[in-house]
């Protein structure tokens, strides 16, 4: 194709991408440089029948004349990165100066906000990414092997919780495991204790959390597995059958290597979502145990007074950087195979 004409066609693309990924993404950077601006006080001198009481009010009127001189707030660098809300460099220094193991030294870091979201959000990512691929490539064998009659309805149930939306999913899940639900009522009646409650303890709460994430993603794995179980040749497959192939013999050479492309394809969609692991804290109401930097930004947007923009824009671009990092093993390897089957 001549390079005009390619030109020309990957042009509408290249503006899409520009005004949509780009531009947002330069907008978020720049809006983290910035903080809110500090609240103008003034004394407000109250009378009534029983005297006069002087209150301190924020100034409405000087307020609104700062936003409108500088709409994103005071430059403020990256000051905000490096505070105590996100990568919090004094308070880490300071805590690998004042402890002596390296088990205080953690626990001081896992007490900062920013880095106790960060391992939950790791935990669910490196947790729940490998369990979507192992199980969603499990239920697509299974219903492959089944008759033709029973595959419809078994794929349509398996589709059921992707196709329930997220926070009612989890609020479902989160009724279940309440002290009056089925699963945390049974619990208790098994063990003969009415204090025991999913609920209550941090670590339980984890693994409720995965538990839901495994459920809703395994779906999506599942379909896109037993799309590429569809193109496997049942010519390579007889084949294999007729010089003895067991099984799991014909999953592992014939039926893994066809679908390893769709693993990739699956694990970079899965380990973008699980960074940005939200819905299920807010329907498990487990933000008590667990936050994710994407709870962090929705805390920091909801806000109190004050909605922080800057610092919701700082968790963004870290969470950005995060989930760069972590697709970056799986792009390389993946361009080398590129290359190495081109050669």
């Amino acid at each position: 194709m001549p390079h005009k004409t390619f030109m020309w066609f990957i042009l509408p693309s290249a503006l899409a991408m520009f005004l949509f990924i780009f531009v947002p993404i330069i907008s978020v950077i720049v809006q983290s440089m910035y903080i809110e601006h500090e609240q103008v006080l003034i004394e407000v001198e109250n009378c009534g029948p029983f005297g006069c009481t002087i209150e301190v009010n924020v100034d409405q009127e000087a307020m609104a004349q700062l936003r409108e001189e500088q709409p994103l707030g005071r430059f403020n660098g990256l000051g905000t990165y490096t505070n105590r809300a996100h990568l919090a460099f004094a308070e880490v220094g300071e805590s690998w100066a004042s402890t002596d193991t390296w088990g205080d030294f953690l626990s001081a870091v896992y007490n900062l906000p920013f880095y106790r979201a960060l391992s939950f959000t790791l935990t669910f990512t490196f947790v729940v990414t490998p369990l979507v691929l192992f199980f969603g490539l499990f239920i697509a064998l299974g219903v492959n092997s089944l008759p033709r009659i029973f595959r419809g309805p078994t794929i349509f149930v398996s589709l059921l919780p992707m196709i329930v939306t997220p926070l009612v999913g989890s609020l479902i899940l989160f009724w279940m495991v309440d002290s009056e639900g089925i699963l945390g009522a049974a619990l208790q009646n098994i063990f003969d204790d009415n204090s025991l409650s999913l609920k209550a303890s941090p670590w339980l709460t984890w693994i409720m959390l995965m538990v839901y994430g495994v459920w809703s993603s395994t779906p999506f794995a599942f379909i896109v597995f037993y799309a590429g179980l569809q193109t496997v040749p049942e010519d390579t497959l007889e084949a294999a059958s007729l010089d003895g192939a067991g099984r799991w013999q014909k999953v592992r050479y014939v039926v893994f290597p066809y679908v390893a492309p769709l693993a990739v394809f699956i694990t970079l969609i899965q380990l973008m979502d699980n960074f940005r692991v939200f819905e299920p804290i807010v329907g498990f109401s487990a933000q008590a145990s667990a936050t994710s930097l994407s709870w962090i930004i929705f805390n920091d947007l909801r806000g109190g007074d004050v909605q922080l923009f800057g610092s919701a824009a700082a968790t963004s671009v870290l969470t950005i950087c995060g989930v760069a990092i972590l697709l970056t093993p799986v792009l390389i390897r993946t361009w080398r195979d590129f290359n190495r089957k081109r050669v």
